[in-house]
């Protein structure tokens, strides 16, 4: 008996270590970095529809991701939309460039330590996720939709699906600049 609620213990507790992470919920902090060494924080998009791509550079379906969000980019981005590449394969700054010059020149890309990727996304450090990991983040800074760690193809992949919810998101009222926190500079640090 000791053993059978011993094991339904394990059972619960491994159960939820793999838990979603609800949805909607705010955006974790999030600061990429490109090539050039421009910061690009989530928190200075508020306002906007933003689509983070967590990447693997050498990963052909995300490749073709980063294309479509290439195109998404032109086409929404004067509409208050914006795509942010994070490659999380320990990649350089060399190597997000080139990955950005190759898949994804309309948005920014840069390396981004693998376990935050884990922290943004809500996953326990037992999942393997598949890649590319999406998350979209709607005018108020919540994350709205995001894949889950399951290798097979995911909706917010499919071109369709992706594009009916950006536009959901851009009709969505924006934030009030009012509410905009101010930015703090380096000699207001002082």
């Amino acid at each position: 008996m000791r053993s059978l609620a011993l094991t339904t213990a394990l059972l619960t507790l491994g159960a939820t270590a793999f838990a979603a992470a609800p949805i909607p919920r705010p955006a974790s902090p999030l600061d990429v970095v490109d090539s050039t060494g421009k910061h690009f924080v989530l928190s200075n998009y508020k306002g906007k529809v933003v689509v983070v791509q967590f990447l693997l550079t050498t990963c052909p379906h995300c490749q073709a991701f980063s294309q479509l969000l290439d195109r998404l980019q032109a086409e929404y981005g004067p509409k208050g939309f914006q795509a942010v590449g994070a490659a999380v394969n320990e990649a350089t700054p060399e190597m997000a460039k080139d990955y950005h010059d190759h898949y994804a020149q309309a948005f920014p890309v840069g390396p981004l330590n693998h376990d935050l990727v884990y922290t943004f996304m809500g996953m326990s450090i037992m999942e393997r996720p598949g890649f590319p990991q999406i998350a979209v983040i709607d005018r108020k800074g919540q994350v709205r939709e995001q894949t889950s760690s399951a290798m097979e193809r995911q909706p917010l992949q499919d071109e369709a699906h992706l594009r009916a919810l950006v536009e959901k998101l851009l009709a969505e009222h924006p934030v009030s600049s009012a509410v905009k926190p101010a930015a703090v500079t380096a000699s207001a640090k002082k």
